[in-house]
């Protein structure tokens, strides 16, 4: 089974595409054209770009981790300047990614009259003309350019500072980014070690991380929280909290741009620490202390309850000692009953049901204790008392248990001495009075089978012959699944496709992304249902196709309707009640499509 599961494996695919910035311009106007890729590759050749003058390319590389998955992207741009008004077809742009060839889609450009005053945000850029504009950029450039860890700090943000011993103190590690930095990864380098503390630590996983707005020091930030910690100082003075440090992936702008006038970043390595805290633990007060305080500091609630207090016929009871409430529950012992001579006490269970919030410990422990009498009578168990320090009125105070009566009214074999019931405990097979105590036993049989030559020992020896001719049935027919490139092809499509598809519902309401996706839902489908490559995605192409494939010609307008509209929306205002109607209008023409070719 394990040799069978890479035959499933899978690649992300590559994708390679061309975007012009627009598609209809003037002739006085540019037009920026980027070549896009998600794998690294070689030998780009850009198309020649007839009736423009091209200037270019600029090349950008953008490769980053996010909750562990890596993201690769490289773009290589040219301005293009139209030189005559016409309509213009650019050509495939080709690449070398792993040893194949890939292609971009033709598309056309249509240059029109020219335009009287073009928006200056429409066109792309070339470095500033104006050499004293230039320099002014350049010398505010330099003034923002950063250092690493600017705009970075790590906080330790400690709720109580001035706490009593065994009073829970919480802390919070923050890490603040202000909107001018940028933090692409990080791990922790040096974590505290927290001496004369009890510690819980709640760490922060990457998935669940989520960045908050905040401020610090009365300034905007970005904040996510690394850690959460409830600590219990055991013992007053003065307490240390060593240092978190943490290394960052940062980003930082290098005081210079592109040739279109965009931001060049750098990525540089730097630390962050909170430094060394300190709190200042308060000892419990002396006076007022009761004899029974173990250390419980909180609010508690204390119970002593008896299974039963009548027995006969050698029966048991069960003495539970409970305490519960808010406080330290596991840094203090519960008070130990006292017994007559007459009873046998076992060493008890102890249970906990205890969870740890970032407020501090709250639930219930437990003591139960076996009890068995030797001798008939009447017989008392003594009061327990439990004491704790409250926080909210700053004194102790003591619960003390009621008196409980037991009522033994016979034994087995009449009444024994202790030392009796200690010889006969250390036998399995004594007295019947210990039969709740030794409910089960682990003896097994004399007269055992033996493994080799049982029924099991011959399916095991013979299951590996027997599932021979299946793993190469499997195997052929994995090989003829594989063969039919075709069938993949279109398969994988199938896929993406409705992949895409998914993915466009899911960016309702967020322009950019939802009709990127739904656009390489269209272009997949289009691939899985006629069989062709991304090169021979042309508008006349597609509509030729669809008509010889016995598509209606009103589905095959409204399809072409419906990828206008995912050009256009990209580069123009749209609501979300637009983006709801062509997604819908999109999954008619699909399943429309599909039953028509």
């Amino acid at each position: 089974m394990l040799s069978l599961q890479g035959l499933f494996a899978q690649q992300a695919p590559v994708e390679f595409k061309a975007t012009p910035s627009r598609n209809k311009i003037g002739v006085n106007e540019r037009v920026r054209v980027e070549f896009s890729m998600n794998q690294d590759g070689d030998n780009f050749n850009p198309p020649s770009f007839e009736g423009f003058t091209a200037s270019g390319p600029g090349q950008m590389i953008s490769n980053s981790w996010v909750n562990g998955v890596r993201s690769f992207n490289k773009i290589y741009t040219y301005v293009l300047t139209p030189k005559a008004k016409g309509t213009f077809t650019i050509g495939q742009g080709t690449i070398e990614i792993g040893g194949k060839t890939y292609k971009t889609s033709p598309f056309k450009i249509v240059v029109g009259e020219a335009v009287a005053n073009p928006n200056p945000q429409q066109q792309p850029s070339y470095y500033p003309y104006n050499p004293y504009q230039r320099q002014q950029q350049q010398q505010q450039d330099q003034q923002l350019a950063q250092k690493p860890g600017e705009g970075i700090h790590l906080v330790a943000e400690i709720a109580n500072t001035n706490p009593y011993v065994n009073q829970p103190v919480n802390v919070v590690y923050k890490l603040y980014v202000s909107t001018k930095s940028s933090v692409t990864n990080f791990f922790e380098k040096e974590s505290p070690q927290y001496n004369d503390f009890w510690s819980q630590i709640e760490a922060i996983d990457g998935q669940n991380m989520k960045v908050e707005q905040g401020t610090y020091k009365g300034e905007p930030y970005r904040y996510v929280v690394l850690r959460k910690t409830v600590l219990y100082p055991q013992k007053s003075g003065r307490l240390v909290l060593e240092p978190l440090v943490v290394e960052l992936n940062t980003e930082v702008f290098t005081g210079r741009r592109d040739m279109f006038g965009r931001p060049e970043m750098e990525e540089a390595k730097t630390t962050a620490t909170t430094g060394k805290k300190y709190i200042n633990v308060k000892p419990l007060p002396e006076a007022g202390k009761p004899d029974s305080f173990t250390g419980a500091v909180g609010d508690f609630d204390f119970k002593v309850t008896p299974s039963k207090t009548t027995l006969k016929d050698g029966e048991s009871m069960q003495l539970t000692v409970t305490v519960s409430g808010k406080g330290n529950l596991k840094l203090f012992t519960l008070p130990k009953p006292e017994v007559p001579s007459a009873f046998e006490m076992y060493d008890p269970e102890h249970k906990e049901n205890v969870k740890t919030p970032l407020t501090g410990m709250t639930g219930s422990i437990t003591d139960v204790y076996t009890i068995v009498p030797n001798k008939k009578g009447k017989y008392p168990i003594k009061p327990l008392s439990f004491s704790w320090f409250d926080l909210s009125t700053g004194k102790y105070k003591t619960v003390t248990s009621k008196e409980i009566m037991v009522d033994v009214l016979s034994v087995p074999g009449g009444n024994r001495e202790p030392d009796a019931v200690a010889s006969s405990k250390q036998r399995p097979d004594g007295n019947a009075q210990f039969n709740p105590i030794y409910p089960e036993t682990t003896l097994r049989p004399i007269g055992r089978d033996d493994f080799f030559g049982s029924g099991l020992f011959y399916v095991l020896l013979f299951a590996p012959f027997v599932l021979m001719p299946v793993v190469v049935l499997l195997k052929r027919k994995k090989d003829a699944y594989d063969s039919d490139v075709a069938g993949v092809k279109m398969r994988q499509n199938n896929k993406l496709a409705r992949k895409y598809l998914g993915d466009a519902k899911k960016q309702l309401g967020n322009k950019e992304p939802f009709y990127l996706a739904l656009e390489k839902a269209l272009h997949n489908f289009l691939k899985a249902r006629l069989s062709i490559e991304t090169s021979e995605l042309s508008r006349e192409n597609i509509q030729e196709l669809l008509l010889e494939r016995n598509a209606k010609p009103e589905t095959v307008n409204e399809f072409s309707v419906i990828m206008d509209s995912c050009e256009f929306a990209r580069y123009a205002p749209s609501s979300g009640v637009a983006m709801q109607q062509d997604y819908d209008n999109a999954v008619s023409v699909i399943t429309a499509l599909s039953k028509q070719i």
